[in-house]
């Protein structure tokens, strides 16, 4: 089981309410609502293996070399200058209640023992991307990111988790799924998001071509490339329109497949994906949970990964 860190805290910290909070009154509602996302998940899902995976680069410059304008409102706009009106934060941005407590689930995680791993330069999806593509056996997904949908692959039994409230309802995302709600494969899902666009990444895709006519278009000439061919084709049966929309695009469309399609090849140091038997470093963990307040959240999690030592 490959955990989207990031994403399942965000959902935990938007579903908690702030009014969880340690000790001295810091908010640790994405913390214990992480611990009680894990186990859930792991009483659920009875995984074998269990890794944390990390954004150690939430916007890696390769990427935003290739399209500028690639996660750009996410970013923190600077301060205006004196005498500006201000439209107010980014909506996005990470809210200040939230950054403090990433160290802590960090620092947490890794007293339990949970593998935590990520990549200089690459994205949380990246890391996936690569441990999916190592895996000797079936993987499950767990993201609220429809990007990750991409690697669905029912032949080697890799299925995408969709978390549709807390991650007590999750929607197995498989490619018969696929099939059925997009039309497309894993594979043929990243061209399909690519060709659409995605706003929340700041993708602009082919302007005309929805998810529907991508779909269609797919489905006619199988991925990408065959799409590209088309329009090439003057016997080809693309619509004038499609075909010029197609045209204009061709310099994004040059370049996008590597910013939407997840690395398979990032460099991951060694780990132990197992569950732990027990916490890896009992003492620093007692002292965590004194500091963060993590009560009956961090004692389930434990009481779900040894239940012979609770």
């Amino acid at each position: 089981m490959l955990l989207d860190t990031a994403s399942l805290y965000f959902r935990a910290y938007f579903g908690v309410p702030e009014s969880v909070r340690a000790p001295d009154g810091t908010p640790v509602n994405a913390v214990r609502g992480l611990l009680d996302f894990i186990a859930r998940l792991v009483q659920d899902h009875q995984p074998d293996d269990l890794v944390a995976c990390m954004d150690f680069d939430w916007r890696p410059q390769w990427r935003v070399d290739l399209i500028p304008s690639y996660k750009a409102h996410r970013v923190a706009e600077e301060a205006p200058a004196s005498g500006a009106s201000s439209a107010g934060p980014d909506p996005e941005e990470i809210p200040d209640t939230l950054s403090p407590q990433v160290p802590a689930i960090e620092e947490v995680l890794d007293a339990i023992g949970i593998a935590r791993i990520g990549a200089t330069g690459y994205e949380a999806d990246d890391v996936i991307g690569t441990l999916t593509a190592r895996a000797g056996g079936p993987v499950d997904i767990v993201t609220g990111d429809r990007d990750l949908f991409q690697l669905a692959d029912d032949r080697r039994g890799v299925r995408i988790l969709y978390p549709l409230k807390g991650v007590g309802t999750l929607q197995t995302t498989d490619e018969a799924l696929l099939r059925e709600k997009y039309g497309v494969d894993g594979r043929g899902y990243a061209d399909l998001a690519l060709l659409r666009g995605d706003p929340s990444d700041g993708l602009p895709g082919v302007p005309g071509i929805g998810e529907k006519t991508a779909a269609k278009l797919l489905a006619a000439y199988g991925d990408l490339a065959g799409i590209m061919a088309a329009v090439d084709d003057p016997a080809s049966k693309l619509t004038p329109s499609q075909r010029k929309r197609l045209t204009e695009a061709r310099p994004y469309v040059a370049v996008a497949p590597k910013v939407v399609r997840v690395a398979t090849d990032v460099p991951v140091p060694e780990f132990d994906a197992a569950l732990p038997d027990e916490p890896a470093d009992p003492e620093r963990l007692e002292a965590l949970a004194e500091r963060w307040g993590l009560g009956g959240s961090l004692q389930r999690l434990l009481a779900t990964l040894h239940p012979t030592n609770c």
